[in-house]
């Protein structure tokens, strides 16, 4: 069955996406949103930061209340460092990454997907990205 673009498409993706995370996830006691806060740690662009300023960034990024909560819970397994990746959240993550790629090589998840289409996917989803964080600046109702 074909779904037309739009929320419940893109929603049905992100929903199935999160489920193979979670898959590949298991048995390492890190939950999504744990997952998400190592991964805003790594990916930091505007340099180092400290537990704060970490639980800001995942605040703002992806929308969690208990950011603050989330870093200071994998600083306390030793993942985090002062806002960083520690080197014990490095081998953590090198394990699920792993699980992940093995998991996508297997279902060709993103083999023989054309360039042109994989481009126009992702302005496509930018602009609605970027919609949907405007939307969010304004008063609900």
């Amino acid at each position: 069955m074909t779904i037309r673009f739009g929320p419940r498409l893109v929603g049905a993706t992100e929903k199935t996406l999160n489920a193979i995370l979670r898959r590949c996830l298991e048995g390492t006691g890190l939950s999504e949103p744990q997952w998400v806060t190592l991964r805003l740690a790594r990916l930091a662009t505007d340099g180092p930061v400290d537990a704060a300023g970490l639980a800001d960034a995942v605040a703002k990024a992806a929308h969690f209340s208990d950011a603050a909560d989330l870093v200071e819970g994998l600083a306390q397994r030793g993942l985090l460092e002062g806002g960083q990746v520690s080197a014990r959240g490095v081998e953590a993550m090198a394990v699920v990454e792993g699980r992940i790629r093995a998991l996508e090589d297997a279902a060709g998840l993103w083999a023989d997907l054309a360039p042109d289409d994989v481009a126009a996917t992702e302005r496509v989803l930018n602009q609605v990205l970027d919609r949907a964080r405007a939307a969010l600046t304004r008063p609900a109702g």
